[in-house]
């Protein structure tokens, strides 16, 4: 019953992404690919001193992959880059079968609708796709992340 709630928050999240369109002020961004599937993402933020203030993104992919953008951008709004890195790497490690054996999934809220993929490592890459090119907007990278 668990799974199927979650199923219906991934689609809902696919069919009306939330914080989906350009941000001109954006003070970061990056894009990320998907060669496996073709998911393609750009992910942009906007900063006030070490908060994220705004996080929009735009692109196309998978329901997976635009569910986890549209629940990334919720989640990390409000919060300090250091907080967004750790929460990054407790989002990884929940998605991967490390995940479910520590216990990670109860410390990401609304995150953790998208554990599930562990079960299907290809669809591992959909999920966190958006991450990655968060991170590289975090540091600054100008360059396309891949999942490959």
């Amino acid at each position: 019953m668990l799974e199927d709630l979650y199923q219906e928050v991934i689609l809902d999240h696919n069919k009306h992404p939330r914080n989906r369109g350009e941000l001109p002020d954006a003070d970061r961004v990056a894009d990320g690919y998907n060669p496996l599937c073709g998911d393609r993402v750009r992910v942009q933020i906007k900063l006030d001193g070490d908060v994220i203030t705004d996080a929009r993104f735009v692109g196309s992919g998978c329901a997976i992959s635009t569910a986890s953008a549209s629940l990334m951008t919720e989640s990390i709004k409000g919060k300090r880059i250091q907080d967004v890195r750790k929460l990054f790497e407790r989002f990884r490690r929940s998605v991967t079968e490390d995940g479910e054996q520590n216990g990670q999934d109860r410390v990401l809220g609304k995150l953790e609708v998208l554990c599930g993929v562990r079960k299907y490592p290809a669809r591992v890459k959909c999920a966190t796709l958006v991450w990655h090119a968060l991170q590289a907007a975090l540091a600054g990278k100008d360059e396309v992340i891949s999942t490959e």
